[in-house]
């Protein structure tokens, strides 16, 4: 009889993870890539121990499945084998008691897991959220193994799992804080601490790069995500949330932590983990929008918790029988919906004939887009062929801007995708519209690097201006290119600019024309600009750009703060 049940529920919960991989894989074949992939993908054409958005794991895992398969399933393989594996960890994290088959249920386990809307999607989408649940949920199987048995072999393993949650995604970090918080003698726990060293040395590499790329992860994560505040990234959250994890089993959720405590410390840091990431990225909504997906590490303690008190608790058995279990239905329509046009919407649909068009009109040039990094992504995916984008002094920077593939086209033939005033065209291929226009000799002044001083600055601390007087700069612009730079360039000639930031206002600089800045060489000039009405009253970075027809780009991001008085 035990043999048998045994066998029983190690069979129900082989086929439900070995009907989870089939349904991922079958998904990531026959679904559209989404754009975030496509610059994936490039990570793994371009693998380093960095990247400017991320950790270098997604980057790996798109390399890895590349070198076993084509066409989608050559950015997804590795992500389903995660998934897999993610589930059977949650499984044996959750599973308390091993020696008693009469108190499992893998059943009631797998409807848990399949519920969970995020779970689905990253089952075959390729992001650093897949290999992040997937690390966090080794890393807390050890942890939980640790506080039974305190062994040098759970702490070395905890050190590995941390370092590669890290090298995952930067949200590991809030997910050691909360455990650490939930369960303050680890810091008197000296296993623990070398378990700390063993992952600060194995996350040295990516530590470097970090150092000799400026730190960009760090200050795009800390800083340059900020936004205004606005109601709608608040009051959206919650909703979000729900949509996510499943209204219904987010209820189950929300019933286990109001109606039960903790019952040990692993249980607790389990709760802190889950309340800590809700609660602190709804307070991130302050500073910008905040991503649904960013909770999806929450998926672990929301399977263990809910399974583990459902075992216990007959009205939650029966909640999870009659509203969890038949919302895998709507979980499945979703699914399925992603196949079909409808996707379109959220980016899982429809782009490959746009990007097949853009390739009609430019042959073999290289293609340029404005301030997307994900267009230049998805048209190297689709195509094979190379593919950059333009930032103005608004868009954020990418990895682009690391890569610096543009450099190398200087006085090249290129084509420009997208609208630029009296020069693009449209072009009409198989019914699809692209704009843009075809240059026979690129230029770019986005690689210039500029440096400059106010000399009429009257303090060392904050320099108050007004309304129409001038300002009086020295500046030089260096040319790290192979090639010239024309600022008299048909396509592309270039003006420097003033700009008030982070306000859109700006006023055109007066200097001595430059005509043409050699490769590798620096220009040296002053020039004079005064401030404009449209400058309003208020503390401002100054800062000096330089326009190009296609894009105006900000090149020294630091500038120097002044303030606007009446």
């Amino acid at each position: 009889m035990t043999k048998d049940k045994i066998f029983n529920w190690r069979f129900c919960l082989c086929c439900g993870i070995f009907i989870w991989f089939i349904i991922n894989l079958l998904q990531g074949i026959f679904t559209e890539i989404q754009e975030d992939e496509a610059y994936y993908v490039l990570y793994g054409e371009h693998l380093a121990w960095g990247y400017f958005d991320h950790p270098p794991m997604v980057g790996l895992m798109t390399f890895l499945s590349s070198i076993f398969f084509s066409g989608t399933l050559g950015v997804r393989f590795f992500t389903i084998i995660a998934s897999c594996l993610s589930m059977w960890v949650m499984w044996e994290i959750a599973d308390q008691v091993r020696n008693d088959p009469m108190k499992k249920s893998p059943l009631l386990f797998l409807v848990l897991a399949y519920s969970i809307v995020m779970f689905n999607i990253y089952g075959f989408v390729t992001t650093p959220d897949a290999s992040l649940i997937l690390f966090s949920a080794l890393f807390l199987l050890v942890y939980q193994r640790y506080l039974e048995n305190k062994s040098w072999k759970n702490a070395l393993l905890m050190g590995l799992f941390m370092a590669l949650m890290v090298y995952s995604k930067y949200h590991a970090f809030l997910l050691f804080g909360l455990i650490v918080l939930s369960n303050l003698k680890l810091l008197k726990d000296g296993k623990f601490w070398v378990a700390c060293l063993l992952a600060l040395a194995l996350l040295m590499p990516h530590i470097l790069w970090q150092v000799n790329n400026d730190f960009p992860s760090f200050k795009y994560h800390l800083a340059g995500r900020n936004e205004s505040f606005r109601w709608s990234y608040f009051l959206e959250y919650l909703p979000n949330q729900l949509l996510i994890f499943n209204p219904f089993t987010f209820g189950a959720v929300v019933y286990v932590l109001i109606k039960y405590r903790s019952n040990n410390a692993f249980e607790r840091g389990m709760r802190f983990i889950l309340v800590g990431f809700f609660f602190f990225f709804w307070l991130m909504a302050f500073r910008g929008h905040v991503e649904p997906h960013w909770t999806i590490v929450c998926v672990i303690p929301v399977v263990v918790l809910v399974y583990r008190k459902a075992l216990i608790d007959e009205k939650l058995r029966k909640y999870a029988k009659f509203f969890i279990l038949p919302s895998l239905l709507l979980v499945l329509a979703f699914r399925i919906l992603l196949l079909t046009p409808l996707a379109d919407r959220f980016g899982y649909h429809g782009k490959e004939p746009y990007y097949k068009a853009i390739e009609q009109v430019a042959g073999d040039r290289p293609v340029v887009f404005r301030g997307s990094f994900q267009e230049p992504a998805l048209y190297h995916y689709f195509t094979g062929k190379e593919s950059s984008t333009l930032q103005c002094y608004y868009d954020r920077m990418t990895q682009y801007d690391l890569w610096q593939f543009d450099k190398t086209w200087i006085g090249k033939p290129v084509f420009i995708c997208g609208p630029v005033n009296g020069r693009s065209e449209t072009y009409y291929v198989g019914g699809v519209e692209v704009e843009g226009f075809l240059s026979d000799d690129f230029s770019s002044a986005n690689r210039l690097v500029t440096t400059f001083n106010i000399i009429n600055a009257k303090s060392d601390k904050t320099p108050v201006f007004h309304q129409g007087d001038t300002l009086r700069i020295e500046f030089s612009i260096h040319n790290p290119c192979e090639a010239p730079i024309d600022f008299h360039h048909k396509d592309f000639g270039m003006v420097i600019k003033a700009h008030y930031l982070p306000s859109d206002a700006f006023s055109y600089c007066f200097y001595k024309k430059i005509i043409e800045i050699d490769p590798q060489a620096t220009y040296q000039g002053q020039l004079y600009t005064i401030v404009n009405e449209e400058v309003s009253i208020g503390e401002y970075r100054f800062n000096l750009g330089i326009g190009d027809r296609i894009a105006s780009f900000v090149t020294e991001k630091s500038g120097v703060k002044i303030r606007i008085e009446p």
